[in-house]
């Protein structure tokens, strides 16, 4: 009995604890907004009670003074103590204080809670532009089912080593990156890759971390380590978009220090000069330096670039492209030409069959099965392309007899009772050789195929040509970044036959190949010479260098090495070369929506001064215009989140 009631008196003191924590979660995420509504409706009261002539109208302006204004004065107070420097919200504090100097309490009132209320706006667009981004962090799995001496534990992810086997069961997050052992599932990448559609998984598949299984249970091998995992690379570029500030938004802040200092020493001598210099009363006087301290204030010019900035950030990362801060972004739309890689960038990285040609009395169908059954032993690409080809011609293949690797030349085995030799040209002896093959030979070579030969006793029994194929996507990104006036080259250490036949068929302008790593570096900087901003795109550790030396480097997410992932300002997490030419727009929008911005705050800012000095403009009225102003570009920069 005694137990029960301790039971009871834990349970009852633990649900005000709870509800506590939820409403302070709550003051910290909506603080500005109750804060803001708070000041309005207090304003309203105390302009109800105006006529009345009793003292809670006072006391209703005050509280709606110190509510509404809270939030501003303490960041301009620390802004003021830490770095000595004045900023817009001191300004706007100090014009609401004056306004109440000189007896208009319900025009500060108002100037506090439109002032308040922008602020909010912004404070939502910062949050709502991070959260596609930022949640990534909520779905980072912290556990795994470790299967080890056919026995399973639950492991922190921390504890996973490079090799450990988990099983991942149906509707689980995978949390590590790995390749598939044993059974088949889609798996959804949203989180990773932007792929809407879930992708099957079967055995020798990659997987990553934080991406979501679906109906069929996996055992994966892990290949990195949590902190070495795609996801926790994600998670890192986007602290560093959000930390990091686009150049014009460092020059905004510079200039905001200066210019407060400008804006309140012209108020200083606004409320005394028009008094001698221009026959004004005092009132007068007072109430336009007021005036032009409101309407002064670089308060939308300040708001002009960040929110537009963090939105298409955001935009981006919905769709698989992270940028590493907006600068990247605005360098991006300024780009003149485009340096891809080309192996594992504009091609798969993956070498296919594309031709079969028999000299002996094989169909080509059968010199295929042939070569697939002896190549199924090998680990070579070529080897692994080799067998996937014949295996998809349906007939099962057999094992070869013998086989021997020859490295760097090919494979030689026993298979249905003679010898085979497959591989380089060298390789094979001169037995069997006539015109047509050399011919044949110079004609695939020129289309920048590899040539592989197949010889049995006989002597040369047929021909593979190999070729790593072009992505998919990567002609019609070609045709789209040309349309955007952008220039396309091709750097590459592949020789110049098979560079100038994957150019021909992508479309592109000016190849550049053979080129070691520190070439490729050159290549790019007598671009950035040429054509002014350069974007490099690569995937490789040899190509890491170029990334750092062009304007903009571009490195293929999944494909991509640690190299080029780290030292790239912008990641393509599904490797669609689609999405270049649509990050392209969403930065030459930006620009466009930041300039709108920046020349219509100054504008207003310059036609209320102007209507301030011609006595023509109300407190009221600039208030409105004012900060009417800094709503209007704030709601211009959403936009780019629907872009």
């Amino acid at each position: 009995m005694g137990e029960m009631k301790t039971t009871c008196t834990q349970t009852v003191s633990v649900k005000p604890d709870l509800k506590q924590a939820e409403w302070k979660q709550a003051l910290q995420r909506h603080g500005e907004s109750i804060a803001a509504i708070g000041c309005g409706v207090l304003t309203f009261g105390a302009w109800l009670l105006q006529g009345s002539g009793t003292a809670w109208t006072l006391v209703l302006y005050v509280l709606a003074y110190c509510i509404g204004g809270y939030v501003k004065a303490k960041e301009g107070i620390v802004t003021l103590y830490k770095e000595r420097e004045l900023d817009v919200n001191l300004l706007m504090l100090l014009a609401a204080g004056g306004a109440a100097g000189i007896g208009y309490w319900f025009e500060g009132a108002i100037l506090i809670f439109i002032f308040s209320l922008s602020g909010a706006l912004e404070n939502y667009t910062m949050k709502r532009s991070s959260k596609d981004i930022a949640s990534l962090m909520d779905i980072k799995p912290e556990t795994a089912l470790l299967y080890k001496g056919g026995k399973e534990s639950q492991v922190k992810i921390e504890e996973l080593n490079i090799g450990d086997f988990i099983i991942v069961k149906p509707g689980e997050r995978i949390p590590a990156d790995g390749i598939v052992r044993e059974g088949v599932s889609s798996v959804n990448q949203a989180s990773i890759t932007g792929e809407s559609i879930p992708v099957e998984k079967e055995v020798e598949d990659s997987v990553f971390a934080g991406t979501l299984n679906g109906e069929g249970a996996l055992i994966i091998e892990v290949t990195s380590e949590s902190e070495s995992s795609l996801f926790s690379k994600i998670i890192r570029l986007v602290q560093e978009a959000q930390s990091e500030m686009p150049p014009t938004q460092q020059f905004i802040e510079r200039f905001e220090g200066t210019y407060a200092k400008t804006v309140i020493g012209i108020t200083v001598l606004l409320m005394t000069v028009p008094h001698y210099a221009l026959g004004w009363t005092w009132s007068e006087t007072l109430y336009r330096a007021m005036v032009f301290l409101v309407v002064a204030s670089p308060c939308a010019l300040v708001a002009s670039i960040m929110p537009a900035m963090l939105s298409a950030i955001s935009n981006s990362a919905r769709k698989g492209v992270l940028f590493k801060g907006g600068a990247h972004l605005e360098n991006l739309a300024g780009i003149r030409a485009i340096a891809f890689d080309k192996t594992g960038t504009l091609t798969a990285g993956r070498p296919e069959i594309t031709d079969v040609v028999s000299l002996q009395d094989y169909s080509e169908e059968q010199l295929l099965w042939i070569a697939g059954s002896i190549e199924s032993l090998s680990e070579h690409p070529i080897g692994r392309a080799i067998t996937e080809k014949a295996e998809a011609c349906g007939r099962p293949l057999l094992r070869p007899k013998q086989l021997t690797a020859v490295t760097g030349f090919g494979v030689m085995a026993e298979f249905e009772n003679e010898t085979w030799k497959i591989g380089k040209e060298a390789f094979v002896d001169e037995r069997g050789r006539h015109e047509m093959l050399a011919e044949l030979t110079k004609r695939l070579e020129m289309e920048g195929k590899t040539v592989i030969f197949i010889q049995n006793d006989r002597g040369i029994a047929g021909v593979l040509a190999v070729q790593d194929t072009l992505r998919p996507e990567a002609k019609a990104a070609i045709a789209q970044l040309k349309k955007l006036g952008i220039t396309i080259v091709m750097l590459t250490g592949d020789k110049r036959s098979t560079a100038e036949a994957i150019a021909n068929e992508a479309g592109v302008d000016e190849v550049y190949a053979e080129l070691l790593p520190q070439e490729k570096v050159e290549s790019v900087k007598a671009l950035r010479e040429r054509y002014g901003k350069v974007a490099m795109i690569g995937d490789g550790v040899n190509d890491a260098p170029a990334l750092a030396t062009a304007s903009v480097g571009i490195a293929m997410g999944n494909a991509g090495s640690d190299a080029a992932l780290e030292t790239a300002d912008l990641v393509l997490m599904n490797d669609d070369l689609g999405k270049i030419p649509t990050a392209i727009r969403l930065g030459k929008k930006t620009g466009q929506i930041i300039k709108q911005n920046i020349v219509f705050s100054l504008g207003v800012i310059l036609l209320l001064i102007l209507s301030n000095f011609a006595q023509s403009l109300s407190l009221p009225l600039g208030v409105i215009g004012h900060e009417g102003s800094t709503i209007l570009v704030i709601l211009n920069g959403l936009r780019l989140l629907k872009s």
